[in-house]
């Protein structure tokens, strides 16, 4: 189920990010990025609907998925 990312609090919407951007085997190419400045990659992103935020009622767990990930779990 896809969540608007507004109506998540600021401090949630910011650690969502963080666990996302900090997960591992996440890759963001050669260069190193301070994670500020991957947080705000990440939140334009969101604005843009190019990723989502997920919830998975099976996991009852949150996640952040590129929007057509998400579109193909919502068929399944």
């Amino acid at each position: 189920m896809i969540i608007p990312y507004e109506q998540l609090s600021s401090d949630a919407l910011q650690g969502l990010i963080e666990e996302f951007i900090t997960r591992e085997g996440t890759d963001y190419g050669e260069e190193e990025f301070p994670l500020s400045v991957k947080v705000e990659q990440i939140k334009q992103l969101l604005k843009r609907r190019e990723v989502v935020v997920v919830f998975d009622t099976a996991s009852e767990s949150v996640s952040i998925l590129s929007r057509r990930d998400a579109e193909l779990l919502e068929q399944e």
